[in-house]
Parts: structure tokens; sequence; C-alpha cells
């Protein structure tokens, strides 16, 4: 790399530490295309290598003024931080990241419909789990099978269930408790 666009990098990065946005469209500018590009090797997936890099050029951002000149070239580190991102969403999403964005929107729609409270008994099956998930009490097994079963947060289980997040989250610390020791 010669030292024209070198320079250039090396300049958008210290606008970014500075606080000036420009900083960001001057690397897209010259290596916007390439490092989409880098992206899409390494993800397979034109909506997560775009994704991939809308969070690296946020990271750039941020983390510009920590950014060591003498650790590497601009360019170099700016190319690090998208592979590190293309990595976390392989290692993060590598079971969604498989999944066309209909299926994706068709599970979380399921997931929505989920009712554990109903059909708990048939997922839990006749055996010990099952008659130890019989012992708690309901709002404490539903909060669980919505944790461990379904997927939710604990922010979404206390507004599923319409109560404050520390009793969403104690009933889950309980009832996981009183599995443990059932179980053991």
């Amino acid at each position: 790399m010669n030292d024209q666009p070198r320079r250039h990098l090396e300049q958008a990065l210290d606008a970014c530490a500075e606080g000036r946005p420009e900083g960001i469209d001057v690397i897209l500018q010259h290596e916007g295309p390439q490092l989409l590009g880098v992206a899409y090797r390494i993800l397979g997936r034109h909506d997560l290598a775009e994704e991939a890099l809308q969070d690296a050029m946020v990271q750039v951002w941020r983390k510009a003024p920590q950014q060591d000149r003498a650790g590497g070239s601009a360019r170099g580190w700016i190319y690090a931080v998208l592979r590190n991102r293309c990595l976390t969403i392989l290692r993060d999403d590598k079971r969604l990241a498989s999944l066309s964005p209909e299926d994706l929107t068709r599970m979380q729609e399921a997931r929505q419909d989920l009712q554990p409270d109903d059909d708990w008994k048939l997922l839990a099956g006749t055996g010990r789990l099952g008659e130890c998930l019989d012992t708690l009490d309901d709002p404490s097994r539903r909060a669980i099978l919505l944790a461990h079963v379904a997927g939710y947060s604990h922010g979404e289980i206390s507004a599923r269930q319409g109560v404050p997040l520390g009793t969403a989250k104690s009933w889950i610390r309980r009832g996981l408790a009183s599995l443990r020791e059932c179980l053991s």
C-alpha cells in the first residue's frame, strides 16, 4: 500500500478518535467494498456481512483512540476489527446463521406463541426431571420453562408474566435451586 491511501486511513482514524464522523466516511470510501468482500467471504451471507461491517465501523469509531500505530498499520487494525466481529457473529449465531431471514422470522413468531405452561409435562416426560418440575410452584416452573425452553431473557419473562424483573429473576433462581436439590 503506497503512502497516500495509508495516510488517508491514518487521518480517518484520527478523525474518529476526535469524534468527527467524516473519519468513517473516508474509511468506507477507501476500503468499503473490500471490507464488505472480506466479511462476505467469512460469513457466506450478504446480510450478515453488511451487519458485521456496520458493527465493525461502530467499533472502529469507538476504539479509534486506542489504536496503537506502533503495533501495526491503520488498515491492518481496521481489517482485524472486522475479522473479529465476523468471528463473533459466527461463534454466537452459528446455528441461526445457516437459516434464511424468512426461517428466522417464522421461528420468532412460533416462539411468541409458545405456552410452556400448557404442555410442559409432555416436554419433561415421565422421568425425574418431570417429577422435579411438578414439585415447583407454577410461576417458578413457567419462568424456568420460558427461559430454558423458549429462550426468553429475564426481561422478556417479566414482561410476558406481568411482574417486576426482580420477581421473575427470583422465581428462576429459586426454581433452579429447587430443581438442583431435587435432581441430586
